[in-house]
């Protein structure tokens, strides 16, 4: 059959007429799967397992050159030199901007691409310069303290998914036959800290959390044909990861039908028997994973120790090749293996990187994702011909790294927040800035003199991501990457006390962060705060043009930002009950979705909410939006479900929302649908998803605590 399957490949007109001097491989006229099988008949079994391994060998006889499988791109192509660094992921989240994620993601893959033409073309396959990305993080943050959750979008499983389709689908591109690069939802799953544990840790969740929640947008990024999934370092209920059958075989693979490749967290199999201490050595865990589905290691293991495994009889050959064809497939998707003006992407070059275009697309983005939290007597937007002299001042207000978060590129166009300012104003407003305080001196202060003689001062701090991130990267961070309080520093407290008490000018406090803090600690000594994240290379930019009116903020905030961490339930506990405006019934600083704006906007039903559809299987309304106050600027409608009251419902789960300009004075109709079979739950007895029978009550309003328009109807079972 192999014989036949050869001779009529190379029987192929095309091949015949064109690549007589080409492998069948190579001819990107036969299907697929034909290429894939003739690549791994040609390899012997050392080359196939020489492949596996995120730093792929070349093999040379074949013309296939080595491959560098590691490449991130969670706000930008990453450690990779020159791109456009567009706000952190959370950032992101919070411009409750689908469609311009989906921009975002499109310019970050652009760029990519560009990158990687220019380095083959000089023969360097270089890690972070390739086509493969291990991004987004889709992990919920459902703890403060996590340091990596500013890598995610946040607490709601919806707003995640949401935000998390666009991205991929901009990732991987529209074009019907290549991918523009691939996408990676990671980390699959129920992860997220402590983060100094997480080599060993063993997360215990039920299966209604860990479907209802933790599942939920995996889901739906694998249905939107996300190419892979990364396992995470944790055990889930006892089984690691990466290693798991519950979850790669039965879930990912046979339950949702997933049809990418799953590549390992980094070093990740080397836990399992070295720190999980679950399996006795490396041979087995090579097994052991190759079996459970992994197609891609991220460390040498498998390239070490699958030979080992098959002489051991732990595996077959056809083992090590169907864990070779998932990522070959990836290949053969980006067009590795055509010519190399095959695919459409090939055009893009030096112009395609750090472009006028991306410009200002992150700077929009940083400008639609800042949250404006306090506004004491409208105070913002500034009339610049009201103030001659401004002071801008704080810890982060000139930092790099508080523009950047982490798994960030590097961009010759930053602009800080100093600078922002400085060019709005222009040379005809006096403008000075001072460091003020540190993150540790609770003592010593500057520009206090100065702030006092300026009409107005924006005081900026908060925190870096040298404070929170990822285990080794927030070398500053006290839990090992995590936070250990959401506590702003204690230096920057005592500077704002300073401050107010040194003038009674007008102050705005901007805080640069990646998670929430405790804002009630400054409020009272400023008149207005600008929740700025970490919001890329061009946050002096977009600040400037929310804080002088250019632009009316519309950030949401994607995460609830609470009183205390004694509300919650312990760091290490999983389950969800008490966490997340979806379970926390207590008293909250900001809900999650809260966010002011510089004008008003009034919400009324046009066609109330009705069963619709041909199967009757969506709940559909439209709603008038009317801004009724004095600026042009864009509201982010949140649409909720309360759910019957039966044990274990959330109090209410965001189920739909759109973001919409709107002209004072102007009205926009927009409409909603909401599938039925979003308001199903997981039933812990039937082990399957139920629509419960009851009311369900749809309610319309600015942000989780809002209620501005509700309206209930009854579902039968």
């Amino acid at each position: 059959m192999k014989k036949l399957s050869l001779i009529l490949l190379l029987l192929h007109p095309i091949y015949h007429g064109m690549f007589a001097q080409l492998h069948p491989f190579q001819n990107a006229n036969l299907p697929m799967e034909a290429r894939v099988s003739n690549l791994i008949q040609q390899l012997t079994l050392k080359e196939k397992i020489s492949l596996i391994g995120y730093r792929s060998q070349s093999v040379n006889r074949l013309n296939i050159p080595a491959y560098n499988w590691w490449n991130e791109a969670l706000h930008g192509v990453a450690r990779a030199g020159k791109a456009t660094v567009f706000p952190q992921a959370i950032a992101m989240s919070a411009s409750f901007n689908a469609p311009l994620m989906y921009e975002v993601a499109s310019a970050i893959s652009t760029e990519a691409r560009a990158k990687n033409n220019l380095a083959v073309q000089q023969n360097r396959r270089l890690q972070y310069m390739g086509i493969t990305f291990w991004s987004p993080n889709i992990n919920i943050f459902r703890d403060p303290r996590w340091g990596r959750g500013q890598e995610t979008y946040g607490e709601d499983p919806f707003l995640t998914a949401q935000m998390g389709v666009s991205f991929i689908k901009g990732l991987q591109g529209n074009d019907k036959r290549y991918l523009k690069t691939s996408a990676t939802a990671k980390h699959f799953a129920v992860h997220s800290g402590p983060e100094a544990q997480r080599h060993t840790f063993n997360a215990i969740v039920d299966e209604k959390d860990l479907r209802e929640t933790y599942l939920y947008a995996f889901k739906k990024l694998v249905d939107a044909g996300v190419e892979s999934v990364m396992c995470g370092y944790n055990r889930l209920n006892d089984e690691p990861c990466c290693t798991s059958n519950t979850l790669l075989q039965n879930i990912l693979k046979k339950e949702w039908g997933f049809k990418g490749h799953i590549v390992t967290d980094c070093w990740a199999l080397e836990d399992i028997w070295l720190r999980h201490k679950v399996s006795p050595n490396s041979v087995t865990v090579a097994a052991e994973a190759i079996k459970a589905g992994i197609n891609l290691d991220c460390s040498n293991l498998l390239q070490d120790d699958a030979l080992k495994a098959v002489e051991q009889k732990l595996l077959t050959e056809k083992d090590i090749d169907q864990a070779l064809a998932g990522i070959l497939r990836t290949q053969f998707k980006l067009g590795f293996y055509d010519q190399p003006m095959a695919h459409p992407f090939a055009k893009y070059g030096a112009d395609s990187v750090a472009n006028a275009y991306h410009m200002s697309l992150t700077r929009k983005m940083a400008a639609q994702s800042m949250v404006l939290l306090k506004n004491d007597h409208q105070l913002l937007p500034l009339k610049q011909s009201a103030y001659g002299s401004l002071m801008v001042v704080g810890p982060t207000a000139a930092s790099l790294d508080a523009l950047l978060g982490n798994y960030h590129g590097v961009s010759g166009k930053a602009v800080n927040f100093v600078e922002g300012i400085t060019e709005a104003v222009g040379p005809g407003i006096r403008v000075e800035y001072d460091q003020g305080c540190d993150f540790s001196d609770t003592v010593h202060f500057g520009g206090l003199w100065a702030a006092g003689n300026a009409d107005i001062t924006i005081a900026v701090l908060g925190l870096t991501p040298v404070y929170e991130g990822e285990e080794g990267d927030a070398f500053l961070a006290a839990g090992g990457g995590d936070k250990t309080s959401i506590s702003l520093p204690a230096s920057q407290i005592a500077f704002m006390k300073a401050l107010r008490k040194a003038h009674t000018k007008p102050i705005i406090a901007v805080i640069t962060a990646g998670s929430a803090v405790d804002v009630s600690a400054i409020s009272p000594y400023c008149d207005a705060i600008i929740y700025a994240w970490y919001p890329g290379e061009q946050g002096g930019n977009a600040l400037a043009d929310i804080v002088f009116g250019k632009v009316s903020p519309s950030g949401k905030l994607p995460v609830t930002f609470y009183q205390s961490l004694h509300d919650l339930p312990a760091y290490a506990d999983y389950g969800l009950k008490g966490r997340t405006y979806r379970y926390f019934d207590g008293k909250v600083q900001y809900p999650f979705g809260y966010g002011l704006s510089y004008t008003n906007f009034k919400y009324s039903w046009k066609n109330k909410p009705s069963i619709t559809g041909p199967k009757k299987d969506s709940i559909s309304f439209l709603i008038d939006v009317t801004n009724t106050g004095q600026y042009d600027a864009d509201e982010v409608v949140q649409v909720y479900i309360k759910y019957p009251a039966i044990n274990r419902m959330p109090l209410k789960e965001l189920k739909a929302f759109q973001k919409q300009f709107i002209k004072k004075d102007g009205t926009q109709s927009l409409r909603f649908s909401i599938p039925i079979e979003e308001l199903q739950k997981w039933d812990l007895d039937t082990k399957a998803w139920k629509r419960y029978a009851g009311n369900y009550t749809i309610v319309v309003g600015k942000h989780s605590a809002d209620e501005t328009l509700t309206y209930t109807l009854n579902l039968k079972d």
